[in-house]
Formats: structure tokens, C-alpha cells, sequence
């Protein structure tokens, strides 16, 4: 697969991206928890990256099915670049306040809103045909390779100097921006019909469609739950020093080990990719996670928290990789930006709302409880959605799914 230069192209920009992506998160995190040291600040940071995507969703995703999805993608990121610059320049000034991170997370967010319904459907614009799950597979592997490297060295450039994390970041992204700027695709969306010019029946298209569709609706909304209730990452610098008794560089590998995980599970997908019991592997998936998400929670041990960081991770891989051969299966492409754009406010940026949950939650309970409330609420959510979505459940093969299959087809109101 890696031979196809489009690929190929593609994999090495979003390997960059999600790199710088991965290591400001954990620099950010850690920076505003060590000079407020409140977990509700960590929370704040969450929301305001969220608030763009939940906001701007009904023009994010029309704009990904009109425009040139690169030119869009390159827009966003320099938005995103800016942040990391924004933050540069504040963290040189030996920072004793929080709030302007938050003016910054909202302005990174804003650019994310924007970049991720773009880059999350070019993967089937450069896959060969018939392989998209493949392609997939390769893709998901890139963001977790990115996951572990990222947040690794996230604590070793915040040990020298917060700056010095955020500085490397903005490289990552601007060679990332000139890769992204040399993909070449196999195929581009259909051109807009007639009856689809701009209004908000167009816009509101995306998530009508979600909500017509079982399997769609089952499978993001199952995700989003999940992310919701098993937000424990987002508490990592408490549980790193509060808990675990840790310091910045135990920290940054502690951030980095969901990566691992998460990466040793790609390589087993690429190596034996799921193909059969789709739907029920997605459930049980969803459900080891909640399960490790409880075992994080009640720890003090850092090995066993690391070790249930990379169980988690693993688990989550799996859902990502079928959820995302999924939802581009089932989707027709003239829709794909705008039911991307659904599922990046419901899925992707519901991290973000997600680490707004745990961050106030454990501010009120504290962060052992909130973890282990969290995880137990996941598991409760699979099992609830084994009873009440048996289109999911009952998905055997990818290759029985498609825009025009009965299991997956629309449902007429």
C-alpha cells in the first residue's frame, strides 16, 4: 500500500500533524495544571477547544463538500499554527495566569473545526480501489505512532522549557502543511448537484443523514459516550503528580503510553484485520475500555496505570479502525464533509467535551471517583446499546456494507 505515492504523501503529513497535535496537548495540559493546579482548569481547556466545532458544525461541513478539501485543510492548520504561536510568545513571559491559554485553545479549536472534517475524508480520495480499509488501517496506525512519539517527547521539551514544546510543534505543523500541500488524490467528490446550492437544509444534510441511518447513528453515538464517560487522559497531570507521585518526564511517557498501546493494536489489525463479527467486536471493544478506564481510576501503582492506559488505547484502536472503515463505507461522498463534521463534533472534538466532564466533575468529587465513574458508565452505555441497536450488533463483514446495501441504507422517515 505504501508504494502508492498518494498514500504514501498523505500518511507522512497526518504523521507530522497529529505529532505536533499529540505533543501540545500534553505541554498545554501539563503547563495549566502546574500553575493553577486545578483540575477544573483542565476542564476549561477542553471546552474551549470544543466550542468551535459544536458551533460552527453547520458550516465546517458543507464548506468540506464545496471547497477544494486541501486549500481548506491548509487554511485550517495556518489557524492552528497561529495558536501554537500564540502560545510561544505567552509561555515565554513566565505565565502566572491561566485564562489566555483558554483564548488560545479556543482559536486552536476553532482551526481544528474547520481541518478535521477536510482531512478525515481524503483517506478514500487516495486509496486504490477496494482498499480503503487498508488505507484505513495505515491511517489509524499514523495518529497512534504520532500519539506515542508526541507526548514523549512532550515531557522531555516541557522538562527544558515549556516553550521549547510548543516551539517544535509549530515546526512539525509547517512541514506538515508543505507535505499536505504535495497530496495528489485518485479521485475528488462529485461536484454539487443543482438541488444542493447553499441553505440550511444542505447544512443540516450531515446529521439528518446520521440519524436516518442505524448503523451510522449506533456506531458514532456509541463512540461518543465512550469518549464522554472515559475521559481520564485529560486528568493525567493530576494523576501523574497527585497519585502517582511523578514528574515531568515520567509524565510525558505516562501521556505517551495510550500510543503504544493503541500502536501495538495497529500493527495486530494490519497483520489480522477484523473481518468477521464487526459490529460485536466494536461493542466488546468499547467495553474492555470502560473496564481499564476503571482500573486507572483505582491505582496508585504507575506501571499498572501505565499498562491500563495502553489496554485502553488498544481497545479504543479497535473501535477507530472499524468505526472508521465504517462510516466512509455507509456514506455516499458527496456527503462524507458534512457527516464527518457530525461525527467530529460528536466523536473527535467530544475529547475535548469529554475532558470538560472530567475536569469539573473531579474538581466537585475528585479525580479517583470521576475516573471509576467514568469507566463504569462506558460499560454500562455497551450494554445498552447491545439491547437497543441490533443493526450495529448484528454487522458482520465491511464488504457487506455500502451506500446502497439494505443494513445499511438510510431509513425513510
Amino acid at each position: 500500500m505504501l508504494r502508492h505515492r498518494e498514500v504514501r504523501d498523505l500518511l507522512v503529513a497526518n504523521f507530522l500533524l497529529y505529532t505536533a497535535v499529540s505533543l501540545q496537548a500534553a505541554a498545554l495540559m501539563k503547563e495549566v495544571y502546574d500553575i493553577s493546579g486545578r483540575q477544573a482548569d483542565l476542564g476549561w481547556i477542553g471546552l474551549c477547544e470544543f466550542v468551535p466545532s459544536f458551533l460552527l458544525v453547520l458550516v465546517t461541513g458543507p464548506l468540506a463538500d464545496r471547497m477544494n478539501r486541501k486549500a481548506l485543510a491548509l487554511i485550517a492548520v495556518g489557524v492552528e499554527l497561529l495558536a501554537t504561536g500564540g502560545l510561544i510568545l505567552y509561555s515565554l513571559g513566565d505565565p502566572q495566569e491561566v485564562w489566555p491559554f483558554f483564548l488560545i485553545a479556543l482559536l486552536y479549536g476553532t482551526g481544528r473545526a474547520f481541518a478535521a472534517p477536510a482531512l478525515r475524508t481524503m483517506p478514500p480520495m487516495v486509496a486504490p480501489e477496494g482498499e480503503l480499509p487498508k488505507v484505513i488501517a495505515l491511517y489509524s496506525g499514523t495518529w497512534t505512532a504520532a500519539t506515542i512519539l508526541g507526548p514523549a517527547a512532550s515531557g522531555l521539551l516541557y522538562a527544558v522549557r515549556p516553550a521549547l514544546a510548543y516551539g517544535t510543534t509549530a515546526v512539525l505543523i509547517v512541514v506538515a502543511m508543505v507535505m499536505l500541500a504535495d497530496v495528489h488524490f485518485l479521485r475528488q467528490p462529485a461536484p454539487p448537484g443543482p438541488d444542493e446550492r447553499p441553505s440550511m437544509r444542505h447544512a443540516l444534510e450531515g446529521l439528518r443523514f446520521i440519524r436516518r441511518t442505524p448503523i451510522l447513528l449506533a456506531a458514532i453515538s456509541l463512540d461518543l459516550f465512550a469518549v464522554l464517560f472515559g475521559g481520564a487522559v485529560a486528568l493525567l497531570p493530576d494523576i501523574a503528580k497527585e497519585r502517582l507521585g511523578v514528574g515531568d518526564v515520567a509524565y510525558g511517557f505516562l501521556r505517551a503510553a495510550p500510543g503504544i498501546g493503541a500502536a501495538l493494536m495497529a500493527v495486530v489489525l494490519a497483520a489480522r484485520p477484523v473481518t468477521r463479527r464487526v459490529g460485536r467486536t466494536l461493542l466488546v471493544a468499547v467495553a474492555v475500555f470502560g473496564v481499564a478506564t476503571v482500573v486507572l481510576g483505582v491505582t496508585r501503582s504507575y506501571w499498572l496505570a501505565f499498562v491500563s492506559l495502553m489496554i485502553l488505547a488498544s481497545a479504543d484502536m479497535i473501535s477507530v479502525f472499524i468505526r472508521g472503515s465504517l462510516v466512509p463505507l455507509v456514506t455516499p461522498d458527496e456527503k462524507r464533509g458534512r457527516v464527518m463534521a457530525v461525527e467530529n463534533v460528536f466523536i473527535g472534538a467530544s475529547n475535548e467535551l469529554g475532558a470538560f466532564e472530567s475536569g469539573m466533575v473531579a474538581q466537585l468529587v475528585g479525580t479517583p471517583a470521576t475516573v471509576v465513574g467514568g469507566g463504569i458508565a462506558t460499560v454500562v452505555v455497551v450494554g445498552t446499546w447491545w439491547t437497543m441497536f441490533p443493526s450495529l450488533r448484528d454487522v458482520d463483514r465491511f464488504e457487506d456494507l455500502d451506500p446502497d446495501s439494505p443494513q445499511a441504507a438510510p431509513v425513510t422517515p
